[in-house]
């Protein structure tokens, strides 16, 4: 070793001695410097309320407690109130109604009078006394035969599309097609399916009004 590196390492080791060499004057900065003064800005005090938003966009509302955080979303108000319209029975009379769990048999009620089972089953009592009930009873008849055969006409008119209208098919990888002839022309499902159907509904409505009559008179 040369006598001029000796003297470097002489000098270097009298600067650790007295604690003044480079690296022990140098400030740096570690993973945990970082991690503390990361925390050290989150940092907030119980009662603190912040919004911060993910990186789906929802936006959170974070309430710090003692020692916890509570987390949740910022429209928590508007999806409850939506919750409450679907368990909401429109129909049901609100000063005795005790449906809060709604059941399969409630859900089924509500589509068809707009109130849950018992209050259904309360309704149509009311009406037996009163004898409503079986004028309630052949609308409810004719309600639903109507509703039936309004989706009669819609399976009709899906038939009609199916069935009158060309199709084309890619057949090949070049991106080549084919057209299938429709099964029907417009003319022919008009003079078979559609005229077969419209004679059906004309006897149904007859039969129908027919039978409702008879009731009242």
């Amino acid at each position: 070793m040369s006598k001029s590196n000796k003297l470097q390492n002489i000098k270097a080791v009298q600067q650790m001695i007295d604690g003044t060499h480079s690296f022990q004057t140098k400030k740096s900065v570690g993973f945990s410097d970082v991690k503390e003064q990361t925390r050290k800005a989150e940092r907030h005090n119980p009662g603190d309320v912040w919004e911060e938003t993910d990186a789906s966009g929802m936006v959170w509302v974070i309430e710090q407690r003692d020692g916890f955080r509570v987390k949740k979303t910022k429209n928590t108000d508007v999806i409850q109130e939506l919750r409450n319209e679907l368990n909401t029975f429109a129909n049901c009379p609100k000063e005795t109604c005790t449906c809060f769990k709604p059941s399969t048999a409630d859900t089924k009620m509500k589509k068809i009078h707009g109130m849950c089972l018992d209050c259904t089953i309360d309704m149509e009592h009311e009406l037996k006394k009163s004898g409503e009930y079986e004028a309630y009873e052949q609308n409810k008849i004719r309600e639903n035969a109507l509703a039936w055969l309004a989706s009669a006409e819609r399976d009709v008119v899906m038939l009609k599309e199916a069935y009158t209208t060309a199709s084309q098919f890619i057949t090949s990888s070049e991106g080549e097609k084919e057209t299938w002839k429709a099964k029907m022309t417009p003319e022919e499902f008009e003079e078979t399916v559609q005229k077969q159907f419209d004679a059906f509904k004309e006897k149904f409505l007859k039969r129908l009004n027919r039978e409702q009559n008879e009731e009242v008179s």
